[in-house]
């Protein structure tokens, strides 16, 4: 409200950062209740837990701020209404940009910090990534303790910090493995040595804009899916729970003939056993050298009725091996449908990709439907690429849209990749007029189907593909799930980045 009031339909007439630090005033013309012209001057301080955003008079006169900042919290600088705005204590350091950069001194007699430590703790307006680099172009590697280096390497160090004027070429440093925006700057990192893809941009501020927006895109997706992985794991939890006890029943059912023994046995030898005894020895006429077998009884019962206990415990024994058994498939089928969903969730890049795998859960029982009418939300379709040799590629995204591509969109002759034994999406080559696909095809299409699965940070990862008419989905299998045969394998390397120097 304080700030609607001061600097609503204003002009921002300057944009100035003091000294290189992390401190941007920006001065704004408007006009107060009066009517007359007055420049006020919005600061943001982002220096870490003390963080502030102040707004000051055309004399720097604080006129308030989100903190308030008084004696008891500091001694140094107060930030109070009318109080004068003043920086932070200056840091004893030299602005990278400042032509007295030619002087700077580095002291490497510190102990226990490594080289690129102390030159920032003689420069300013560089981060760690830029230090690393700047010992790394100086020395040919960084991470080396200041106690490791030699005073011709000190030398040099220091001179090609004071002289050096890197290029402006801005990049991002990129997982290699899992494609997340790790780091940028605004010039060529050397550095990583194969372990991250830097990626060159012409401008800077597209460079910045796509960082933090994939940035923000990632953590609202991680935010937005919370529920249903959090639903997933519980699921899978419950499901684990189940499959434990059912494997359970079926080994107990293991010993159901022994109880048919026992009560054949008994109903031979009614005659021997007393009223009210607890065991009785008979002989075993199912083993040829008829060996001595002792049964346990219930004294409360009868012979006969021991027997028919011993029976009952068959027949009950036999119904549940059938019916566990019955269960124990559905069961497995059940956790490989959570756990290759959980996998799609994990690489959803829309909220529309979230909503399609809700209604899928909803759908086969794991959610529940809702009941409340909802605008219609656009159906997301499987990804598309276009292969060096100019093939189409589709990924399904989840496994309705595995199942629409496998079942519907491909034809009998098109050709199907899957993860070997492994959770992940299906991809499918549409052959179109060319039949004979390239080796080259082949791969990149294996590699999508092994980058979108649960093996995408693995290193080499098998994957199946055959010709549409190989694969089948069983009666009443749940979304996503296949059966395949007569398929070849091949080892790919799951890397989205190197596809998409070639699949544009």
């Amino acid at each position: 409200m304080l700030l609607r009031k001061h600097l609503s339909s204003g002009k921002i007439t300057g944009i100035i950062q003091d000294a290189y630090e992390r401190i941007i005033r920006i001065a704004v013309e408007s006009y107060n209740e009066l009517g007359d012209l007055t420049v006020k001057n919005l600061i943001v301080e982002l220096t870490g837990r003390n963080s502030n955003i102040i707004l000051t008079d055309s004399d720097m006169r604080i006129i308030d701020s989100v903190k308030r900042v008084d004696f008891t919290v500091s001694s140094v600088r107060q930030i109070l209404p009318g109080t004068a705005y003043q920086l932070p204590p200056p840091q004893e350091k030299i602005p990278y940009l400042s032509p007295e950069r030619s002087v700077a001194v580095f002291d490497f007699s510190q102990p226990g910090l490594r080289a690129e430590q102390v030159l920032m703790n003689a420069i300013s307006g560089i981060s760690p990534l830029t230090a690393r680099e700047l010992v790394f172009r100086a020395l040919g590697s960084c991470g080396m303790p200041t106690g490791e280096l030699s005073e011709a390497q000190k030398d040099t160090l220091s001179e090609f910090v004071r002289t050096a004027e890197l290029p402006f070429e801005p990049c991002m440093l990129r997982d290699k493995s899992t494609d997340k925006a790790m780091d940028f700057s605004s010039f060529l990192i050397l550095q990583t040595k194969g372990l991250y893809n830097v990626i060159p941009y012409e401008s800077m501020s597209v460079l910045l804009e796509e960082f933090y927006q994939k940035r923000d895109r990632d953590e609202r997706m991680r935010q937005k899916s919370a529920d249903l992985v959090h639903l997933l794991h519980t699921a899978l939890e419950r499901t684990n729970k189940k499959q434990v006890l059912q494997q359970k029943t079926l080994r107990d059912a293991e010993n159901k003939e022994q109880y048919k023994i026992y009560a054949d046995l008994l109903t031979a030898n009614l005659y021997r056993i007393p009223e009210g005894a607890d065991k009785v020895t008979v002989e075993n006429y199912y083993d040829p050298a008829l060996p001595e077998i002792t049964i346990r009884l219930d004294p409360s019962l009868s012979p006969s009725q021991n027997a028919q206990r011993y029976y009952k415990k068959y027949n009950k024994q036999k119904t549940a091996e059938i019916e566990v058994t019955k269960q124990l498939k559905m069961t497995r089928e059940d956790l490989a449908y959570l756990e290759s969903t959980l996998v799609s969730v994990g690489q959803c890049t829309q909220e529309s990709d979230l909503n399609e795998i809700r209604r899928e859960l909803a759908e086969v029982g794991f959610l529940k439907k809702q009941t409340r009418k909802k605008q219609k939300q656009p159906e997301s379709k499987p990804m598309h690429f276009t292969s060096s040799d100019g093939f189409d590629i589709y990924v399904g995204k989840n496994n309705t849209q595995n199942d629409y591509l496998t079942l519907r969109l491909a034809n009998q002759q098109d050709l199907w990749f899957h993860t070997k034994n492994i959770h992940g999406s299906h991809a499918v080559i549409k052959l179109g007029i060319e039949k004979n696909v390239p080796d080259r095809t082949i791969a990149e299409a294996a590699a999508l189907a092994a980058y979108f699965s649960k093996a995408r940070e693995s290193s080499k990862v098998p994957v199946d593909y055959t010709q549409i008419k190989n694969v089948k989905k069983p009666n009443g299998a749940k979304p996503g799930m296949v059966i395949y045969d007569s398929y070849n394998t091949i080892y790919v390397e799951p890397k989205l980045l190197l596809l998409q120097d070639k699949i544009k």
